[in-house]
């Protein structure tokens, strides 16, 4: 069996993770999915024990670790939980790095040291109701009003848009004459004209609160521009190979425990006098299933390693956010068929699994989306033969 490449000291982080999400995570889960949000509490006794945000440095209240393996530790650990709704991934891998690597000294000394703590949750709206894999079309617009910036405009389907306190927002910046043209503000909670509309009703996912957001004359102060005006769309697109690889881990986890979940059923349930893993039918499609998510495995273990050596570009994180994503349904696809009418039943694990998987192909770039960023590279004049090419 190929071995994965975890330290020592991950692994143990590995262990108290999961020892953390059993005793503080594990027993509310229910309780927030019929709440359709998880208690802010649960940032906070994360922050304690240090398990939300790893990697900021020292100074802001992180072990100061940038490698992603940590984090990858934490997102197989929650859908190994079946906790992947309480998505603190997003508040501290997906948001968090805008501010160390947009932002400005004072932003990162403001902001980063109570995201850490988990005192502050952050969120990011970039989805509009006319605008989601195509950015180009967002509607939100802000003008310079000298001393601040005056934003206005809606966002939907944001996750954690209840409970966040700090939210990175995108808008428009000279929209007649740009539509790339983007800055990202940082919204806080409590500013005149920032609104939450309603926490979204969704057909999985159910404790992760994804709300509406709207911004009616909002003054954000100049100190609250994230990086440089007109940049924003730039800053985006650098930030989403780690936000598809981020998904890519997600994913490839969550179809792991499908097969296990299934792997197990039938090998205890029984049809026409031996159990359903003696037939053939049975063996075939969770042997081609195993294989299928080996081999994802590895790629998604290799895009770890790139990103950690500053080499993971966003055509591969496009590649590893396609298979995987297309393979979460897969594998939970079939479990619900190999359990039969039990599949179909919520007191079933492989249910959940199920209805939670549909979101993986459409959020952080839709299949179509990756497909077609994938086939500009391999189409292009400068791309090179197999046997020319490293990977």
């Amino acid at each position: 069996m190929l071995q994965r490449d975890f330290t020592d000291e991950q692994q143990m982080f590995r262990d108290a993770y999961r020892k953390f999400l059993s005793a503080e995570i594990v027993p509310h889960m229910e309780s927030w999915r019929d709440a359709g949000i998880v208690d802010r509490a649960a940032f906070a006794k994360a922050g304690e024990k240090g398990f939300l945000m790893v990697w900021p440095e020292e100074k802001y209240g992180g072990m100061g670790d940038p490698d992603f393996r940590f984090e990858q530790i934490i997102i197989e650990e929650a859908a190994y939980a079946r906790v992947g709704d309480w998505y603190s991934t997003l508040h501290s891998r997906l948001v968090g790095p805008y501010f160390t690597r947009f932002g400005n000294e004072e932003q990162c000394q403001r902001f980063m040291p109570a995201c850490v703590r988990g005192d502050s949750i952050l969120a990011i709206a970039m989805t509009e109701p006319d605008a989601g894999s195509d950015l180009a079309g967002m509607r939100s617009t802000a003008v310079d009003a000298g001393d601040h910036w005056v934003l206005n405009g809606s966002k939907t389907y944001i996750s954690n848009g209840i409970n966040a306190d700090v939210v990175i927002v995108a808008a428009k910046t000279d929209p007649e004459n740009n539509p790339h043209h983007m800055t990202l503000f940082i919204v806080e909670r409590g500013m005149e004209g920032f609104e939450r509309g309603r926490n979204l009703k969704k057909m999985g996912l159910k404790a992760q609160d994804t709300a509406e957001l709207f911004f009616n004359d909002v003054k954000i102060p100049k100190a609250n521009v994230l990086g440089e005006p007109g940049k924003g769309f730039i800053y985006l697109m650098e930030g989403l190979a780690e936000e598809r690889l981020i998904g890519a881990a997600g994913y490839l986890s969550a179809a792991q425990l499908s097969w296990d979940l299934t792997a197990e059923f039938v090998r205890e349930r029984k049809a026409f006098g031996k159990p359903l893993a003696a037939f053939q039918n049975t063996q075939f499609k969770l042997a081609e299933m195993r294989t299928q998510l080996d081999i994802a495995q590895i790629y998604v273990d290799q895009c770890v390693q790139a990103f950690n050596n500053g080499a993971l570009t966003a055509i591969d994180a496009a590649k590893a956010k396609l298979v995987t994503s297309e393979l979460q349904i897969a594998a939970a696809d079939l479990g619900v068929q190999l359990h039969g009418g039990a599949g179909y039943m919520d007191e079933y694990p492989i249910s959940r699994q199920c209805t939670d998987a549909k979101i993986a192909t459409i959020y952080a770039g839709s299949s179509e989306v990756m497909k077609i960023i994938v086939s500009r590279d391999c189409l292009s004049d400068n791309y090179k033969p197999f046997n020319t090419r490293n990977f």
